[in-house]
């Protein structure tokens, strides 16, 4: 296969803590730096949230904007997503950062468990972050935890309320959502196939799952995701030492799939995402 395969990286999250893995950035300087270094390995998208200064998440939109101005002068070109979940805020408090214009942000376009709660994403929640998306030139990523999502999706995607074509991730491992299934991920690939078929599909695994679901992807022919948000290790004896060494292992598996790693350029063509002059 000759398609680029575009490499995001997850790099914090609002759950790993420094007594996890001592990698975890939680500043916004740890960030940037942990970042760059990921960039430099082959990343071409950085999906982010940000925390308090005691590590506790926070959607404050003057972090995510110091964030952004760190990533655009030390990552020049790199697609920068912002997390809307729910995990670092409630309502619209989750998409107050949206008009910092990222390049992108996450969408989750319906409600599924999480290991200790519901993952509540209600239907006049998930319009009005996609209409502010619309209104500040944000691509959503579609965070799939479950089929009927993709189905969703499809669905704002044919009556306007996600224009343009669809980014859809399935996540998969999140403990009481869906597993990491080989069966169920085939199938998910085949239903945005056959329902969208110009949409470009990507995925996390979460846990030990990561791997797994990073080389599912690369031999399917689909983009993925990695990073400390999803997996604090490399296997089941050592931690990750940073996001550039899950990044690295990323590439690892493109070259056994001789899957050429897209550039931030590449990624951006393939996402109709504006080019950047650096």
């Amino acid at each position: 296969m000759t398609r680029p395969c575009i490499i995001c990286v997850a790099i914090t999250g609002s759950v790993p803590t420094k007594s996890d893995n001592p990698a975890v950035p939680i500043t916004v300087s740890e960030q940037i730096e942990s970042t760059h270094e990921a960039f430099e390995a082959g990343a071409a998208i950085a999906h982010c949230h940000v925390r308090n200064e005691d590590g506790t998440p926070t959607s404050d939109p003057e972090r995510f904007a110091r964030l952004k101005e760190g990533l655009e002068k030390h990552c020049p070109g790199m697609i920068i997503q912002f997390s809307t979940g729910g995990r670092s805020g409630a309502g619209t408090a989750r998409g107050g950062m949206l008009a910092l214009r990222p390049d992108m942000a996450s969408l989750a376009v319906g409600s599924n468990n999480f290991p200790t709660r519901v993952y509540e994403n209600p239907p006049d929640l998930v319009d009005w972050l996609a209409a502010e998306m619309r209104k500040y030139g944000v691509k959503p990523e579609i965070e799939a935890f479950d089929l009927s999502h993709i189905h969703q999706a499809v669905a704002m995607n044919r009556d306007g309320r996600i224009p343009g074509r669809l980014y859809i991730q399935f996540v998969m491992g999140v403990k009481n959502a869906m597993p990491v299934d080989r069966d169920v991920f085939d199938y998910y690939v085949r239903t945005v196939k056959r329902l969208a078929p110009e949409a470009d599909w990507c995925a996390a695994g979460i846990g030990a799952g990561q791997i797994v679901v990073n080389e599912w992807c690369i031999a399917a022919g689909g983009h993925t995701r990695t990073g400390l948000e999803d997996n604090v290790r490399l296997d089941r004896h050592r931690l990750a030492p940073s996001n550039a060494a899950l990044v690295k292992r990323v590439v690892e598996l493109c070259e056994k799939y001789e899957r050429p790693v897209a550039s931030w350029r590449e990624a951006r063509e393939i996402l109709d995402l504006t080019p950047k002059a650096v």
